[in-house]
């Protein structure tokens, strides 16, 4: 079990949503470049003797000059507007605003350490009016298709009443959304327009660690600003609940980046700027993009039905250190440990039990556990996958048929002991013996999945709920009792890591 840290001082994985705290991902270029390592002229003369001299070789960096100049007009600039519902716990004057504070909309991170900095989320809090704020944000996008299609990030259109994209040669349309898929961060828009430029969209497969990668975006809200770096590492997967296996670099990416081209050096996009690790809101080094292979596929089904289907295995995992590894007499630390089944789903129909340790998927390595939800979370349901699982000493072969995600969904609304799940938007389960003493708690309830109210609120997937309403959680029959007799909102105390926060969840 993965718990993201709470606090804003720790690390922690930012979307980069439009406007000052929004901004996203980082672009990458694909191509190979090779560095020469010359020996210093003390460590040849030391080694005069037995070491030949390494010949220099120049090193040609790439010209990102004629991308920009071919592929910049089909990316676009993109402006939001919507509303977002707001605490006022004290009266501000007017005027007091900041009117270059163009938050993006529905910012969870923004939100939840704002509330948590005002101490919106303290227990009891003094009531405060709740109104609607206007929001704008600005990100980027880029055509795919010369008839309007646009590809861009979900977060960037979150919540939005209006969406305008702007053109290099300055011409302005207002977008149409056509589909958004939050778990891979992918949204698609449609402008009314023809012939216009177009990407040309390239094969992650083909891309190397190390080679040279261009960013294309509206950092700040300056339009078609080109930043460069290289590709850190592939297949990332990141502790967000995410099904994507993110391409790392180090280019240069900010606010306004987000929903912005990934280049490689032959002028293909390779990905989508989607996030950043920061301490401080702002681009450190580490930035991470959407593969568009995984973008394309998304793109597809959005324009096609206008919603996204994603698989399911039915089973929870953790991470195999190097204590597990040696107690289940494995020759490495690497798998996804199956710390409980889904009763009646697919992992259980296909044989998979708890203390399993699955390897790989139709012959793909799981090295990290988020590997196996990556994988998953791109194949389509009614699929039959083989996996590899290490059990009790040996190896086994397994296959399952994967279920559908929304089809779990939708079991969990009709049930009719969870009527008040929906309201809450919080799907929980009791937390394991482990899992407990990994939190170090005594009594909680770990939370599956956040929608509606409690994502809003900033809840997350992974969050250990302590109490509602100052009383501490026993089961989940406690927490559908007290949110069927709340009438506007409740407290809830979170545990994410370390930190402790108490959050106001407003019931509508």
């Amino acid at each position: 079990m993965k718990f993201a840290a709470l606090k804003n001082t720790q690390l922690v994985l930012a979307l980069l949503a439009a406007g000052a705290v929004g901004g996203a991902g980082v672009s990458a270029f694909n191509a190979a470049h090779s560095i020469a390592t010359a020996a210093s002229p003390a460590a040849i003369s030391a080694n005069a003797g037995t070491l030949a001299p390494m010949a220099s070789v120049p090193v040609a960096l790439p010209d990102f000059s004629q991308i920009t100049e071919r592929y910049g007009p089909a990316v676009v600039n993109i402006s939001v507007t919507g509303t977002t519902k707001v605490r006022n716990d004290s009266p501000v004057a007017q005027g007091d605003e900041d009117d270059n504070d163009d938050t993006p909309s529905g910012d969870p991170f923004f939100e939840f350490f704002k509330r948590f900095q005002q101490g919106q989320g303290r227990q009891g809090g003094r009531g405060g009016s709740v109104q609607e704020m206007p929001t704008r944000g600005q990100g980027s996008g880029f055509i795919v298709s010369p008839d309007g299609i646009i590809l861009t990030n979900a977060h960037v259109v979150r919540d939005a009443k209006e969406v305008t994209v702007k053109l290099t040669d300055r011409r302005e349309y207002r977008a149409k959304v056509l589909g958004a898929d939050p778990k891979t961060d992918v949204a698609v828009l449609r402008i009314d327009a023809k012939n216009l430029p177009v990407v040309t969209l390239g094969k992650v497969s083909e891309l190397k660690v190390g080679e040279w990668v261009l960013a294309i975006g509206s950092p700040f809200g300056f339009e078609n600003t080109v930043t460069a770096g290289v590709v850190s590492a592939k297949g990332r997967s990141l502790p967000d609940d995410s099904a994507v296996p993110f391409i790392q670099t180090d280019v240069a990416v900010n606010p306004g980046n987000s929903g912005g081209p990934l280049f490689n050096t032959r002028g293909e996009v390779v990905g989508i700027n989607s996030q950043i690790y920061t301490r401080s809101g702002g681009y450190q080094g580490v930035s991470f993009a959407i593969p568009i292979d995984v973008a394309a596929r998304i793109k597809n089904q959005l324009v096609a039905t206008g919603k996204v289907e994603h698989a399911r295995l039915g089973v929870a995992v953790q991470e195999v250190n190097q204590a597990f590894a040696d107690s289940f007499k494995l020759d490495k630390p690497e798998g996804a440990l199956v710390s409980m089944v889904e009763k009646g789903g697919p992992g259980e129909k296909a044989g998979l039990q708890s203390g399993d340790v699955i390897r790989s998927v139709n012959g793909q390595p799981i090295v990290s556990s988020g590997d196996l939800p990556a994988i998953i979370g791109l194949a389509t349901p009614g699929d039959s996958i083989k996996l590899n699982v290490w059990r009790q000493g040996a190896a086994k072969e397994l296959t399952a048929k994967l279920g559908s995600a929304d089809e779990k969904s939708n079991q969990a609304a009709a049930k009719k002991d969870t009527p008040n799940q929906g309201k809450l938007g919080l799907a929980l389960r009791p937390l394991q013996p482990d899992e407990k003493q990994e939190a170090g708690v005594d009594t909680g309830l770990l939370v599956q999945q956040a929608t509606g109210p409690a994502a809003l609120a900033g809840v997350q997937a992974g969050d250990v709920l302590l109490s509602i309403n100052g009383v501490p959680v026993k089961n989940i029959d406690q927490v559908r009792a007290t949110v069927a007799k709340a009438e506007k909102s409740v407290a809830l105390l979170i545990q994410r890591g370390d930190s402790k926060i108490f959050v106001p969840v407003n019931l509508g």
